[in-house]
């Protein structure tokens, strides 16, 4: 079920208007349905026309740059101009799940700058850094490649993604603790490369439009305490908003709860969309990317639809 309205979503923001879909890679979850985004873009570029869809994003070192290269080339080709390649460091799962992804690997995250850099040459059709690897191509060839973006949450995915040249993605939703000057940052220590040759941000943020505050915060419920329950390391099912409602939450995870609340947007349509335009204005973005979950699908699909049309 999770999977079609993953599908009907997609659709949706490709009538709307919105410029990407990404889908993200979760392992061993049974909140989150998303474990082969490469599968599921497969599926979404078929159903729609013109909206940009990617990954959000594959966690590069449980897997062969060889590999992923060509399944995104392949994409590239069947959905020209339209796919995105967000690749990111983290494990994505618990380390159990992670060891049973490498299969007795021993290319773990330390080697992550190294494989981005054989992922860009081979996307790019020139030579991998890897010694062994120099005459390695993978195929199909395309042009222009797959485009490629850095995600993370910390400073270190900032220089990487400066250091790379490549375009950034900061996960809000994921970390809230920004520094207020990361993409400066990463501006300050860009350097260009075989895909931008100048520096490019946006920011991830958590957003739920309703016709009013107290629908929204009643919805974003849900999240919170789903939130909690992932900052304890186990977050199961995504609750729903009667659940969240009758839990009885002890004063940290209270003050937690508030602490989260200022670095998301929740509320009316105009509320925002004033404040993710602030967040816009002093991050000086490029782009601004909104994740809106629900129990309920049907509420998730008329926030986006809120959204755009004050978005304009």
């Amino acid at each position: 079920m999770a999977l079609q309205e993953t599908v009907q979503l997609a659709r949706l923001a490709d009538d709307l208007g919105y410029h990407r879909f990404w889908v993200a890679e979760h392992h061993a979850s049974d909140a989150l349905a998303g474990c082969s985004p490469e599968v599921l873009l497969g599926r979404l570029g078929a159903e729609t026309s013109n909206i940009r869809i990617g990954s959000g994003g594959v966690m590069l070192p449980h897997y062969s740059p060889y590999k992923v290269a060509e399944n995104f080339k392949l994409l590239q080709t069947l959905y020209p101009n339209r796919v995105d390649l967000g690749i990111g460091r983290a494990p994505g799962t618990d380390p159990f799940t992670a060891a049973a992804l490498r299969y007795g690997s021993r290319v773990g995250p330390e080697h992550f700058p190294n494989m981005v850099a054989d992922l860009q040459a081979l996307l790019n059709d020139s030579d991998p850094l890897t010694p062994g690897m120099e005459q390695a191509r993978a195929f199909p060839k395309v042009s222009p490649p797959p485009q490629l973006w850095m995600l993370g949450s910390s400073e270190d995915s900032a220089l990487f993604a400066a250091r790379a040249g490549l375009p950034y993605n900061f996960a809000y939703f994921i970390n809230p603790k920004i520094r207020t000057d990361i993409f400066d940052l990463y501006r300050q220590r860009f350097q260009p490369g075989p895909e931008f040759q100048l520096p490019r941000t946006c920011l991830t943020v958590f957003c739920i439009c309703a016709e009013t505050e107290k629908e929204a915060l009643e919805l974003s419920r849900s999240r919170d305490l789903w939130f909690l329950r992932l900052l304890r390391g186990n977050p199961g099912p995504f609750p729903g908003v009667q659940e969240a409602s009758d839990y009885d939450y002890s004063a940290g995870e209270l003050a937690a709860i508030a602490d989260n609340r200022d670095r998301c947007a929740v509320g009316t349509p105009e509320l925002v969309r004033e404040k993710l335009m602030g967040w816009v204005e002093s991050f000086q973005l490029d782009e601004l990317m909104v994740i809106t979950i629900t129990h309920n699908p049907e509420a998730r699909r008329r926030s986006y639809e809120m959204l755009m049309r004050v978005w304009g």
